[in-house]
């Protein structure tokens, strides 16, 4: 049997789960993340939610392939819905968009109250997923930026009512963009990321200026975000090569 090898970015994902959770992996793809924890620690159980046929499939063959069918249940349905009331105390949501993973949460609130804690893995966008946090009393503990494959992935991590907020009133908004904790350390990662998105930001803002009719009150909300990254930048901009 082939030993199970995870992306760093799950082995990551994986290492906020702690012993004995019994967790939801929703969009589980091929199962490998419940299937790499289960087989580390046979005291946790685990649940694979899939949407599509295809990759339910898939989950169900990782599954039977290791032998965890006492540990791990794969399941098909809508984010969620997989879920019955007060199940589980872990979810992990890895690998969609930050609007995605924001919109499974909302339409799955009834199954979270005795979650403990969500680590999300958004591909994009992971303002939104820390704003839901923030709106529904998940409080921010740990964020995470790495490569891998030329991809930059966040990872975000939160737990119910733990503490006070990360955020500043001052700089809510700019610390939702960057993360409160990612904007602290600024990894050469995060640097790398931010100067991506600037460029990016910087074309689409020259296109729009190009536009017969600009939406002028999207165009100001760039400049704004353009502004804040020119800030963060600045200090790597005037380090010499």
């Amino acid at each position: 049997m082939n030993k199970l090898k995870l992306s760093n970015r799950l082995l990551e994902v994986a290492s906020y789960i702690p012993e004995g959770a019994y967790f939801a992996d929703i969009g589980s793809d091929h199962a490998y993340l419940p299937c790499h924890v289960c087989l580390k620690d046979p005291t946790a159980k685990a649940i694979a939610g899939e949407i599509n046929e295809g990759p339910f499939n898939s989950a169900q063959h990782t599954v039977d392939l290791y032998k965890l069918g006492q540990q791990i249940e794969v399941r098909l349905g809508n984010g969620l819905e997989v879920l019955k009331d007060k199940e589980v105390n872990h979810i992990v949501i890895a690998g969609m968009g930050g609007s995605l993973i924001k919109t499974i949460l909302d339409e799955g609130k009834s199954k979270l109250s005795t979650v403990e804690r969500i680590i999300a893995q958004p591909n994009v966008d992971a303002r939104n997923v820390r704003r839901w946090f923030f709106e529904n009393n998940f409080t921010l503990t740990k964020e995470v930026i790495l490569e891998e494959n030329d991809h930059i992935y966040e990872i975000i991590v939160a737990e119910r009512n733990n503490g006070d907020s990360l955020y500043s009133d001052e700089h809510f908004e700019k610390e939702l963009l960057f993360g409160p904790l990612l904007l602290k350390q600024k990894t050469s990662v995060f640097l790398k990321k931010w100067k991506l998105e600037h460029e990016k930001l910087g074309r689409a803002i020259a296109q729009m200026n190009n536009a017969t009719a600009p939406d002028n009150v999207k165009m100001e909300r760039f400049k704004k975000e353009l502004a804040w990254m020119e800030e963060v930048l600045k200090d790597e901009w005037k380090s010499p090569e």
